[in-house]
């Protein structure tokens, strides 16, 4: 297994609904926004299921622009595994392929709550974790939490360019946030 980046395992808290800034180790860059996807009517949950199976399968990120390898076997994440994620730039004729090594660090899979946060591992662009939530509320609104920590990552290029991946860095979240506005 490929070593983290960070110590604080799980600090994203994707299972928790509430997650306090005081809660964020310092020295990190604290992101957590909420989009509502949906609402479910009338006890028909079709807008839940798509999302929470969505999100569970990597669905965040696929419809943002990126590749997840290997891919989540049936089931969708799962705790404790390593995978990684390609993220192409530019134009197609100067495209560039970035890899992100990651380990999935927390699962949650409740009747209100599904998602997962993930890790950076040796090797990765920067230095964090990041969660993608689904909720629900009990009037039916399905809605995206993302959060994030992120700081430069330990030694290398990469750490050079860190202004520029913060603002890759925003590009991605306004996708994530629209990335499962489509399964209304």
């Amino acid at each position: 297994m490929r070593e983290l980046t960070y110590e604080h395992v799980g600090a994203t808290r994707p299972a928790d609904a509430d997650w306090p800034p005081a809660a964020v180790p310092a020295g990190y860059r604290r992101h957590e926004s909420t989009v509502l996807i949906g609402q479910d009517d009338d006890g028909e949950d079709a807008v839940w299921r798509a999302a929470s199976a969505a999100v569970l399968a990597w669905g965040v990120k696929t419809r943002s622009g990126f590749t997840v390898h290997p891919p989540s076997g049936p089931g969708g994440v799962r705790d404790g595994e390593e995978l990684w994620l390609h993220a192409a730039l530019g134009a197609r004729a100067a495209t560039v392929t970035v890899r992100e090594p990651v380990r999935v660090v927390a699962v949650v899979d409740t009747d209100d709550r599904r998602g997962f946060a993930y890790g950076t591992l040796r090797g990765h662009p920067v230095s964090g974790e990041e969660a993608f939530v689904v909720h629900r509320d009990p009037e039916g609104r399905v809605h995206l939490t993302l959060r994030s920590l992120t700081r430069p990552a330990p030694g290398g290029p990469w750490r050079l360019v860190f202004p520029a991946l913060l603002v890759a860095q925003r590009v991605y979240r306004r996708r994530y946030q629209q990335a499962l506005v489509s399964l209304r």
